[in-house]
């Protein structure tokens, strides 16, 4: 969840030329790899496998975080180690390739990231606002179209951001160099044995998690001794102890993990806000009766409006300040669809996907998200209709920001959703929040794709056959994700309690209310709030585009705050802890550090949340009790 410095675009994005002919042609005669096994039989069953397992971890983790971890590099060194495993035992023959690893990893992330986009963040906060729990068939094909859509979205507009732009999508590029190194020796490179050693520190990380959330969760008469969830800090905060405001050292290294993959600035900022809620905000607002007692359900009661209202003035104001992005956005919009026929197919035009699949895409994907809208939100036909062509617009948008800086802008995206609705059908909140969940979904899903569709790029795969990929995964993720979000919260009241945070559940709820029933209705202190946290947002969104950049470092993440206002304080604790520890490897040993720090911190996420589920299942089973 890092915010990295926006590239400079030297000159604007130019239409088709015979110069980006000039570069596919280049790109078919030197990079691309054709019949080199890619989307394989084994790669799209382990694909799944893994993206199904990261889903269920993400599930975990965004419900006690309110992130959604990377998926692309996590599941490629799973994948090379399960590979190099079952060849040293003689299941398989010939090892994994890197391009093989690459249409897994799409496989593996298409399902992964059926977390994010808001989707959970919409089930969870639906949950929340509503008493009625929708059935989950036909929310397996809600997901599943919204994601699919995202995917076609995709297709018209790969060529101008990643073949004539060339747009970096850092996280695709940072994939295409693991996958080199990890595959070095496949490759024919034998100076380094990088895969495994990356494989064998996350192995090591996820059974030392693991172990450790089965001594705390696991509990039955014939377990003797049970690690307690929390170690007390030694001192009080207005004669009560820091427990009782959230305050303690928490025992679950999954929120070390998070930290440690997060930015440094974004995990100081979430140090920063929870120490401003904690120890300070809330001690005060108790003392003057707007909150009626401690813990984290009566503080977080208020303190959701100025969280919310942080990360939607930060999130809008970025998005405006980036307007010449918005601005190529549509520009390049225009040019795909004003392009018209080719006198001839070009070479290229043999591995990428037809423009025709993105209309009949829509023409399939479209009716189907309108009629669940109204069945299972009761958004009325009319208000589907523009839905989705509203959200395929921001999908566009969404690919555009994603590729210059790796962060899509859900927090942006789903509150002008919130609010267009809110004036068109005000007093639905279930429609309100899914309505937001329509373009989150389909903006996550075309950048994921182009994010891989970068790597392949960079590594001389087939864009077409990564499509297919993609929509092996979101089948996969469609299929895990309901089901196991009603595993692990079998009761919705727990979302928003100290054991199942769910800050963008919460966020996203607050928001609908405001947005569905009119923000007249709150009460002058949450009103109060919400202006304060919305200037707060606004002005460290314009502090950070213009700040002079030695300065830049210093201004505290929008994200961090907003969000460590809506989670326990212990999690902000744990989570710069992990952020700290990260940073001081890399300080002393950047070698070190890139080579350990994600696998070790992607397994000791892996471990405990993958456990959890485990315990969750043992607990429905009968065989723990909670």
């Amino acid at each position: 969840m890092s915010t990295p410095t926006v590239p400079t675009v030297a000159t604007p994005p130019q239409p088709p030329t015979q110069g980006q002919n000039a570069a596919d042609s280049h790109w078919l005669a030197h990079v691309y790899r054709p019949g080199v096994p890619q989307l394989t039989v084994r790669a799209v069953l382990v694909g799944m496998a893994i993206g199904a397992v990261m889903c269920l971890s993400n599930l975990y983790v965004f419900f006690k975080t309110g992130w959604s971890m990377g998926v692309t590099i996590t599941a490629a060194i799973l994948a090379f180690a399960l590979f190099r495993l079952a060849q040293a035992v003689g299941l398989v023959k010939q090892p994994l390739t890197a391009l093989e690893n690459n249409a897994l990893t799409t496989v593996a992330s298409g399902a992964g990231f059926m977390t994010g986009g808001g989707n959970m963040a919409a089930f969870g906060a639906l949950m929340m606002v509503t008493t009625a729990r929708p059935d989950a068939l036909p929310m397996v094909f809600w997901f599943g179209a919204i994601a699919a859509l995202g995917v076609f979205t995709a297709i018209p507009i790969k060529r101008q951001l990643i073949n004539a732009e060339g747009l970096p999508f850092p996280t695709g590029k940072a994939t295409a160099e693991t996958l080199r190194a990890i595959h070095g020796e496949t490759l024919g490179d034998n100076a380094g044995n990088e895969g495994t050693l990356q494989a064998r520190a996350l192995a090591l990380a996820a059974v030392f998690a693991a172990l450790l959330a089965w001594l705390r969760d696991a509990k039955s008469a014939w377990m003797a001794w049970n690690l307690p969830a929390s170690l007390p800090l030694p001192f009080t905060l207005a004669g009560k102890s820091a427990a009782e405001w959230t305050l303690s050292l928490k025992t679950e290294v999954v929120l070390v993990g998070a930290g440690a993959l997060m930015n440094f600035r974004t995990a100081w900022s979430l140090l920063l806000g929870g120490l401003l809620t904690y120890v300070f905000l809330a001690p005060a607002l108790l003392a003057q009766g707007v909150i009626h007692g401690t813990g984290y359900k009566s503080i977080v009661a208020w303190m959701v409006w100025p969280g919310a209202a942080v990360l939607v003035g930060s999130g809008l104001t970025s998005f405006a300040l980036d307007w010449r992005s918005v601005a190529r956005s549509f520009a390049g919009m225009g040019r795909i669809f004003r392009g018209g026929a080719q006198a001839e197919p070009l070479p290229i035009d043999a591995v990428e996907c037809p423009g025709w699949w993105f209309p009949a895409g829509f023409a399939v994907l479209g009716p189907v998200v309108v009629v669940l809208m109204g069945y299972l939100f009761q958004i009325p036909l009319w208000a589907g209709l523009i839905a989705v062509p509203l959200a395929v617009v921001m999908g566009f948008v969404a690919a555009r920001v994603t590729g210059e800086t790796d962060v899509t802008p859900t927090k942006a995206l789903g509150p002008v959703t919130q609010l267009v609705y809110g004036l068109l059908t005000p007093g639905n909140l279930a429609g309100n929040i899914m309505s937001a969940n329509v373009t989150g979904g389909i903006g996550l899903h075309a950048a994921d794709l182009l994010t891989t569709l970068k790597t392949g790029r960079l590594l001389g795969g087939n864009p077409r056959i990564q499509l297919y990929a993609q929509l092996f995964g979101v089948v996969a993720g469609a299929a895990v994700v309901v089901p196991a979000f009603n595993l692990l919260i079998p009761d919705p009241t727990v979302l928003g309690s100290d054991a199942w945070p769910a800050p963008s559940c919460l966020v996203w709820a607050g928001v609908s209310k405001a947005f569905a029933g009119g923000v007249g209705l709150l009460d002058g202190l949450a009103r109060t709030g919400i202006g304060v946290g919305l200037a707060l947002g606004i002005s460290l969104a314009l502090l950070e585009k213009f700040a002079p950049p030695k300065l830049r470092p210093f201004v505290p993440s929008s994200a961090g705050l907003g969000i460590a206002m809506v989670i326990p304080g212990s999690n902000t604790l744990a989570m710069f802890a992990g952020a700290l520890i990260a940073r001081q490897i890399g300080k002393y040993s950047p070698t070190v550090a890139q080579r350990y720090v994600v696998p070790v911190s992607s397994g000791l996420i892996a471990g405990e949340s993958l456990m959890g589920v485990v315990v969750a299942l043992l607990i429905v089973a009968g065989v723990l009790h909670k």
